[in-house]
């Protein structure tokens, strides 16, 4: 895409629904990042990806945006599970989508360490929409939480998926 036309594109024009696009109004993000350009259009065609970008460059709203958005046509629990090699971007990608959901009542559950295991499977059994969570904490859950399972997830994020390989092979060597 030449850098002329990107500058023209909008969020609205990607092909995001007026819920998402006011949103991200309401973020005041002014228009889609490259990453975003060459993402979402795909997304939202149901496409599997995979995207390489920095950090800060808006990689979460190039996941987070067409999931919401699949999300408002088809609202059911545990719909969508981002892994995230560390709690605090866990937190930071948790907290994007409360914001960019924050109009229509998306509901999401940070699964990370450092926090009470009884008080997340509380949060699971209210059945949210977003999982996002840690790969040690999430098998946690799925071997001692009762009635937890991914049998209905439509959407798998490995968010900084290089980190999670290489903390996965070396805990497994």
């Amino acid at each position: 895409m030449a850098a002329e036309e990107e500058k023209t594109m909008t969020f609205k024009s990607l092909g995001l629904c007026d819920q998402l696009v006011e949103a991200v109004d309401e973020l005041q993000w002014k228009s889609p990042t490259p990453i975003q350009l060459q993402v979402i259009p795909h997304a939202l065609q149901g496409k599997d990806l995979i995207a390489i970008a920095q950090t800060g460059s808006g990689k979460t709203g190039a996941f987070a945006l067409p999931i919401l958005q699949a999300l408002l046509d088809s609202s059911q629990a545990f719909f969508a599970l981002v892994l995230s090699p560390t709690r605090e971007l866990a937190i930071q990608i948790a907290e994007q989508f409360d914001a960019l959901a924050s109009g229509f009542g998306a509901k999401s559950v940070v699964l990370v360490g450092q926090v009470d295991m009884v008080q997340q499977s509380h949060i699971l059994a209210k059945r949210p929409h977003i999982i996002v969570a840690t790969p040690g904490r999430l098998l946690d859950h799925l071997s001692r939480t009762k009635g937890f399972s991914l049998g209905t997830l439509k959407y798998l994020v490995l968010d900084e998926a290089d980190r999670l390989l290489d903390d996965e092979l070396t805990r497994h060597g």
